[in-house]
């Protein structure tokens, strides 16, 4: 358990640090000094997913408004829950700017996670969560997208009983599905509400 514990701290870390970097691209055009150009974080993309009525839903659906996602699954015990109440407060905090941001639930557990039982957990957090479930293909492709490690593992005490270990980022994307930044877990709500207040 404490070997897993920490490759997934490590792994945070190394997404954290991929989340941040830029792509610099070189070129040395002829008998000229190289040039060097920035590109954009190796973060996020396009997903087809499933909302809370069993409609397919994709990242082109929120076109206008800032994307707050965050990765994990409805039967984690503390920190998706924790998690996903940090980004409820910090919403409320920002008044009006908030209605400009949706904040986003994707499963990692979509054998357990169907859309009504996403849809019954993220009201809890507020009526503008959206919770997301599809395929397992079709969560891997997104997880990918968004640089998430995650590993199903297996309760040696039950058959049918098991647990999702996952990297926990917040990740914002602007109103073009484009990466903005990202919240580290243990962010407090009024750290993160903060931050967002500047970049909204």
């Amino acid at each position: 358990m404490r070997a897993r514990l920490i490759a997934f701290i490590v792994a945070g870390f190394l997404i954290g640090a991929l989340a941040g970097a830029v792509v610099l691209l070189v070129s040395t055009p002829q008998g000229g000094q190289p040039v060097q150009s920035s590109g954009t974080a190796l973060v996020g993309g396009p997903f087809s997913l499933v909302g809370a009525d069993g409609k397919p839903v994709t990242d082109r659906d929120f076109r206008g408004r800032y994307m707050l996602i965050f990765f994990g699954f409805t039967h984690c015990p503390d920190i998706c829950p924790a998690e996903l109440q940090v980004i409820a407060q910090a919403l409320e905090q920002l008044g009006d700017k908030a209605k400009t941001v949706v904040p986003i639930f994707i499963t990692l557990d979509p054998e357990r996670d169907t859309p009504e039982a996403m849809a019954n957990y993220v009201k809890s957090f507020g009526g503008n969560f959206v919770g997301l479930t599809g395929s397992p293909e079709a969560i891997a492709v997104a997880a990918k997208a968004y640089r998430v490690a995650y590993a199903k593992v297996e309760n040696k005490d039950s058959a049918t009983d098991y647990s999702v270990d996952h990297s926990a980022f917040v990740y914002l994307m602007d109103p073009e599905g484009r990466y903005v930044t990202h919240f580290s877990y243990g962010l407090s709500a009024d750290q993160m509400a903060e931050k967002l207040g500047k970049l909204l």
